[in-house]
């Protein structure tokens, strides 16, 4: 979703119009913090689920209040709701076989566009062109909206700069740097005086906790126990984020924080970190990128490889903007 933000600005920059974004209801938080979103519809089916009858109502009740509809999954469940809405513009990449779905369908050319961020944009253009001076993805936080979610986890809003550290990856464990790695770059800054805030979801916690076990307790650890606007509203706290490839990876480019993205199993040339304060750390071995949830080989070594004492360089380094 963070990758669909500069579509929006795109359409935004046409002049004067009204986009909602039509999401399960877990993104709506990001979408409220994303500039260019004017109004969130909820889907209340669940990921996966056909649910033909409730998608026919659900676009039933939308007939006559839209004149375009870009849809950005490629899948035919998708583009159900807005040919159920009438909308009479249905923009949309070829994909399941959708041809009587979408009326303004595009071919991507994945080796000519390897960028989501940009395929995505494309679909704005009623030329699938995209300006060479397209904008990174924004996400906008207030004081106030950090000052209310510090007060809801009864965070003390911080005096001191904030490491933030994402070790988790829904993709699988081929995607995550070590935890004894993570630990090591929080202990450096931890020694330095600097809080170290952890990231992630339920799934991330055994993860999470080990880090923080290796660091004697010292940092925050904040794997579920956040929602996502919690957790964006306190990434834009931190001064820098270490983060392996992932959807948080994103959110922090986002909030205009520095980054360090740890790539092993995939490539940065599809999703990279968009952002002039990113900066990607592969060791680029001939095994990767495998794209594979678990190494095929057994041994991990495009991540196990990438030392701590990279990333603890790159922290220090005058050329990593600040």
């Amino acid at each position: 979703m963070v990758m669909a933000q500069p579509m929006l600005a795109t359409l935004q920059a046409k002049g004067e119009v009204h986009i909602d974004v039509l999401a399960l209801p877990w993104i709506k938080p990001l979408l409220l913090r994303m500039p260019g979103v004017n109004g969130v519809i909820d889907i209340p089916i669940g990921h996966g689920r056909l649910a033909l009858a409730e998608r026919y109502q659900l676009g039933k009740s939308l007939r006559g209040l839209y004149t375009q509809a870009i849809v950005l999954p490629n899948t035919l469940k998708s583009a159900l709701i807005p040919w159920f809405a009438r909308i009479s513009k249905r923009t949309g990449y070829t994909g399941e076989s959708r041809y009587g779905l979408l009326d303004d369908r595009r071919t991507l050319d994945k080796e000519g566009m390897p960028m989501l961020m940009t395929r995505y944009a494309a679909l704005a253009s009623a030329d699938h062109s995209v300006d060479a001076s397209l904008a990174y993805p924004v996400l906008q936080v207030s004081a106030d909206q950090q000052s209310q979610t510090c007060q809801e986890l009864s965070i003390e809003m911080p005096s001191t700069q904030i490491l933030g550290l994402c070790p988790g990856a829904e993709f699988g464990e081929a995607k995550r740097w070590p935890t004894e790695h993570y630990a090591e770059v929080a202990r450096h800054a931890l020694d330095k005086q600097q809080a170290v805030w952890i990231f992630g979801s339920e799934k991330d916690q055994e993860v999470t906790q080990q880090i923080n076990e290796r660091c004697e307790g010292r940092c925050l650890d904040l794997a579920g126990q956040t929602t996502l606007y919690q957790a964006i509203d306190l990434m834009s706290l931190t001064q820098t984020v270490v983060t392996n490839d992932s959807g948080l990876m994103h959110v922090a480019c986002a909030l205009g924080r520095r980054v360090i993205a740890l790539f092993g199993s995939t490539s940065p040339a599809y999703t990279p970190p968009l952002s002039d304060q990113a900066t990607v750390l592969s060791l680029q071995l001939a095994c990767s990128p495998c794209f594979e949830r678990t190494c095929p080989l057994g041994h991990l070594d495009c991540l196990q490889k990438l030392s701590p004492k990279m990333v603890i360089e790159k922290l220090g380094d005058p050329g990593f903007r600040s």
